[in-house]
């Protein structure tokens, strides 16, 4: 998805082709269909400017259908675990020389249900992400899928993840991170906020004071 701002009024751009820029450098529009709408900032993901962004690693997915709950989860219909071990790597120099390293992998698991209205009737999803640097999923992802017990379907997918590494104050892009491994957004959120205070000058205050919303409700 990608955003323009012009006027203080933003729009959704659902086919993008590509971002404008005038003499200086400056987005100041966005070309979708053929036709241009004019805008002072673009907010995106970094599928749009490839050439403001830099890769930071690689996610393996995947999501797994089972017709149970977790094991050792108390029958729960929702389940959230972070597992990490050790995973090895062995480079061979020749004959002789071998040298074997040693670096935590960390994988996270989130189950939904039927309950939460996401499967069909007795059905459970399961999420497995970590992020690595080979080019097999089911490799990457097998302690993780291994503590699930019986799947009935496995889909793999994998992503390169990207950060920008533009000056938006110069180009006026916004750029997002890619999204990383973690299942509960906790990094995603900090990186929305930080784009908020970056688009809009301001830090993000979702304090409510409830005392006043009563005091309100009451007049």
């Amino acid at each position: 998805m990608l955003l323009n701002q012009y006027n203080q009024k933003y729009s959704q751009v659902p086919c993008c082709t590509q971002v404008e820029f005038d003499e200086n450098g400056k987005a100041n529009g966005v070309n979708s269909k053929g036709e241009t709408t004019k805008c002072k900032k673009v907010v995106c993901d970094p599928s749009y400017l490839s050439d403001k962004v830099h890769k930071v690693g690689k996610v393996s997915h995947a999501i797994c259908i089972m017709s149970h709950p977790i094991p050792q989860t108390h029958d729960s219909h929702s389940a959230q675990s972070i597992s990490k071990e050790k995973n090895i790597v062995s480079y061979t120099n020749g004959k002789n020389y071998r040298l074997t390293m040693h670096y935590p992998l960390v994988w996270y698991l989130l189950c939904y249900s039927y309950a939460h209205n996401v499967a069909p009737k007795g059905k459970f999803i399961a999420f497995v992400t970590t992020e690595v640097e080979t080019d097999q999923p089911e490799e990457d992802l097998k302690p993780g899928i291994n503590l699930l017990g019986s799947v009935n379907e496995i889909f793999y997918d994998m992503y390169d993840r990207f950060e920008p590494c533009n000056d938006h104050e110069v180009d006026g892009c916004f750029i997002s991170t890619s999204y990383d491994p973690t299942t509960h957004f906790e990094i995603t959120v900090k990186d929305v906020v930080g784009m908020y205070s970056k688009i809009t000058g301001k830090i993000l205050d979702l304090f409510v004071d409830l005392s006043a919303v009563s005091a309100a409700a009451e007049e």
